[in-house]
């Protein structure tokens, strides 16, 4: 339930990556989500649904923003020993979003297809064809958090971006020991992760120097015995503010109570 993690353009760097083993299988979900400035207004609500059949899972992360934008990402992935990226498309449309841009790719065709406005109102179609590695996290980072060993030092996996030309970066993501939180009054400890991201090539060299480096993203995942997403915070395109997104329960309408005989 990660926002998406749009970065600036790069010339690829193919660092060594890892495929994350399946510790976790993912099951039937339905959770609610709320987006935030880091005032703490709010921007938009929303929520995951995820549903599996065999080893084949779908999952579609949706926000629905105030002013009408939306954005939309469905992952398609394999969840057989190890976990691999099938098919994504993301949508992210309306006032919000400086360039809207509608993205697919296919993992075992490498096809990618990207969508967008420039900054002159003009529609244009990128397509291609890309070598793409197995480790692409689009769309499922916190299922890979939910089954990384808390201990490792350090995860790198590739994540494709729409810069807007098409290009593959790797995240670096650490551990970065506990959080507290509270539910219902009683203390509980979070897992923290900062997730960095290496632009590689002359682009990741200068990007620092020219201020185009990506801040860091972190998200927060209950640990235990079944671990979960609880909280992020990160830019969700390029140039983009920082967002969180935080779950959400129901909220029902209060009624009056009954009147005693």
């Amino acid at each position: 339930m990660l926002a998406r993690l749009v970065l600036v353009s790069a010339i690829p760097l193919l660092l060594p990556a890892d495929q994350i083993p399946v510790r976790h299988t993912e099951g039937r979900v339905h959770g609610f989500l709320v987006l935030r400035d880091v005032e703490d207004n709010l921007l938009a609500s929303g929520g995951l649904t995820q549903l599996a059949t065999g080893n084949r899972v779908t999952s579609e992360l949706t926000f629905h923003f105030k002013d009408g934008s939306l954005q939309q990402e469905t992952s398609e992935f394999s969840q057989r020993r190890v976990f691999q990226l099938l098919t994504y498309h993301l949508v992210q449309k309306g006032p919000t979003f400086k360039r809207p841009t509608d993205l697919t790719l296919d993992a075992s065709t490498g096809q990618v297809t990207i969508r967008y406005t420039d900054d002159d109102g003009k529609e244009k179609t990128i397509s291609e064809r890309m070598n793409l590695p197995a480790d692409l996290a689009n769309g499922i980072v916190p299922t890979l958090l939910a089954n990384i060993d808390p201990k490792t030092p350090k995860t790198t996996v590739s994540m494709l971006v729409s810069t807007p030309k098409p290009r593959v970066v790797k995240l670096e993501i650490s551990p970065g020991g506990e959080d507290s939180f509270s539910v219902g009054g009683v203390a509980r400890k979070a897992l923290t992760y900062t997730v960095h991201v290496n632009i590689g090539g002359v682009s990741g060299v200068i990007a620092p120097i020219v201020g185009k480096q990506p801040p860091d993203a972190h998200i927060w995942m209950a640990g235990g015995k079944a671990p979960g997403f609880l909280k992020s915070e990160g830019p969700s395109f390029e140039g983009g503010p920082i967002w969180k997104i935080e779950l959400a329960s129901p909220v029902w309408p209060k009624r009056d109570a009954p009147v005693k005989k």
